[in-house]
């Protein structure tokens, strides 16, 4: 018998399913504490949490039967997903049970928002009729600005089509194809901020979107503008929003998620032209059965060993055969986290070479963390080493593979190429006996870069005083510049400096450095 763990409340239906296999048996024990369940640990062979119970490295390392580790929702913050990759645990999510529910709630609000229901409800309940006081607006005819086209922000842009809508579009990896075949427009940011009279967010909180829409945001946009935030609380600057909604520089806001939750105080909840609810774009009973359903049909194919479609880290592989393959997973990630900061525009196409001594290596799983690494910085928990080919198809990008023998300069080698609306870039990457990575090669600049800590790149014109002025408005931000390195094809020509500092560059540092005459583009990589 296989022995599932439930450690937080999730659907009856759910556990339902686990309990009539015969295979099976099935043990509910909530909020335990982590010694009780390091006590019982060595019992299972899968267990389920959704956000309560954290699954610690002592826990990892208690159960050693242990095979997989479901989460019903998204997030894996409770999880030690690096623990368990070392253990060969199997970490799942189910990142599409929730897609029409967060779809409806964002519909919710847009609705709630443009017609003041909340405030017409209290109102009335206080003994008032004032429907001149809460006049609002058609949809019809109006522009939505939709910050990410996953499953969700798509399934929005189908139910506002039929509001008769507008709908424009920012997302890095959605291809023209992908947008003509929903009706919608793409666009890019400051277009939607100028012109939409809507904007909604539908995307994961990174480095890259947090404090994506504020107060320089917010003073482009129209006095009538409306923002809803359904998604990842810090995607919205809190503070410079109540600003704004306060001396009228928009109209309104629908805010779901926060920066901090449980939110109970909060300055906005004192603005009559915000809709708020706490955090329920989850919370309807399809949702939570859906992902249920979700995560112990995934357990189900993990204890019968048949392949699973939402694993968030490296399925176990056996301990020899991922001693070769490790360096290269580790080499193809970063070299498409690398493609993700040097490409502009939607990706149309990626077209992989391995060449050298890989033949024994399994080809499938390094394509798969190169996928990983480029579209995560955008996308994050949506995307993971098993649906990273999938995520790509979805968003049109058509991927291209070939192995050869062949290499002259080193013994391995993977190139990439890159190919957008509006660039292509090619990537190749070595790695050394020792096991080290090493990217050997950006477009025509051969290098030789440990890509590792932290990296900036600055494509520039070959000419006297740049590399001082770089230095001098680093030194002046704080930042330490541990190497430096040049690659020019001729005198005169295009030339590509790489630094490796210290710490982190902030974005204004990014800026200043772009108006340096000889600057082409100041990016800025997290290695770490």
């Amino acid at each position: 018998m296989m022995k599932v763990l439930v450690c937080d409340p999730i659907s009856e239906k759910g556990i339902e399913i686990l309990r009539r296999d015969p295979e099976i048996e099935v043990d509910v024990l909530l909020k335990q504490t982590e010694d009780q369940i390091v006590a019982i640990a060595a019992d299972y062979h899968a267990m389920v949490v959704r956000s309560e119970t954290k699954i610690t490295k002592r826990i990892l390392d208690a159960a050693k039967k242990l095979r997989v580790v479901g989460r019903a929702g998204v997030g894996i913050d409770n999880i030690d997903v690096t623990a368990a990759t070392k253990n060969g645990v199997i970490v799942l999510n189910t990142p599409d049970g929730n897609t029409i529910s967060a779809c409806e709630h964002t519909l919710a609000m847009i609705l709630s928002l443009v017609r003041n229901i909340p405030q017409a409800d209290q109102s009335l309940r206080q003994h008032q009729w004032d429907r001149k006081k809460y006049t609002g607006i058609e949809l019809k005819g109006k522009k939505i600005g939709i910050f990410g086209f996953g499953k969700i922000g798509s399934e929005i842009a189908i139910r506002c089509k039929a509001f008769g809508m507008d709908v424009l579009v920012f997302d890095p990896f959605v291809t023209p194809e992908r947008a003509d075949r929903f009706n919608v427009t793409l666009s890019d940011k400051e277009t939607i901020f100028k012109e939409a009279d809507i904007i909604t967010v539908h995307m994961p909180l990174t480095d890259e979107t947090r404090n994506m829409i504020g107060k320089d945001q917010f003073a482009i946009m129209k006095p009538t503008a409306r923002v809803i935030n359904v998604a990842r609380g810090g995607i919205i600057n809190e503070a410079d929003l109540y600003d704004a909604i306060k001396n009228g520089v928009i109209a309104g806001a629908a805010i779901d998620v926060w920066t901090k939750e449980p939110m109970t105080d909060n300055p906005l909840f004192d603005l009559p032209q915000i809709v708020v609810t706490p955090h329920l774009g989850a919370s309807t009973q399809e949702a939570q059965e859906n992902v249920a359903l979700d995560v112990v049909e995934e357990i189900k194919r993990v204890l019968h060993d048949l392949p699973v479609h939402n694993a968030v880290n490296i399925p176990f592989i056996d301990p020899e055969i991922m001693e070769k393959v490790r360096p290269f997973m580790v080499l193809s990630e970063k070299m498409g986290k690398m493609a993700a900061y040097l490409t502009e525009g939607p990706i149309n196409e990626v077209n992989i070479k391995y060449m050298g001594d890989m033949k024994s290596c399994e080809l499938r799983p390094l394509t798969s963390t190169f996928l990983k690494g480029l579209l995560r910085p955008s996308l994050e928990d949506a995307v993971n080493y098993v649906n990273a080919p999938v995520v790509a198809k979805e968003r049109g990008i058509k991927i291209n593979t070939n192995q050869s023998e062949d290499v002259v300069d080193y013994a391995n080698k993977i190139i990439v190429e890159i190919i957008s609306e509006d660039s292509k870039h090619v990537i190749s990457g070595t790695v050394f006996q020792n096991g080290e990575a090493h990217i050997v090669q950006i477009d025509e600049f051969e290098l030789d870069i440990r890509p590792d800590g932290h990296l900036l790149l600055v494509p520039h014109k070959d000419q006297p005083k740049v590399v001082g002025p770089v230095g001098m408005i680093l030194g002046e931000a704080g930042v330490n510049i541990a190497g430096l390195q040049l690659g020019r094809k001729e005198l005169g020509g295009d030339s590509l400096m790489v630094l490796n500092i210290d710490n982190p560059v902030p974005e204004a540092v990014l800026k200043e450095l772009e108006t340096l005459p000889a600057v082409h583009k100041a990016a800025y990589l997290n290695f770490e």
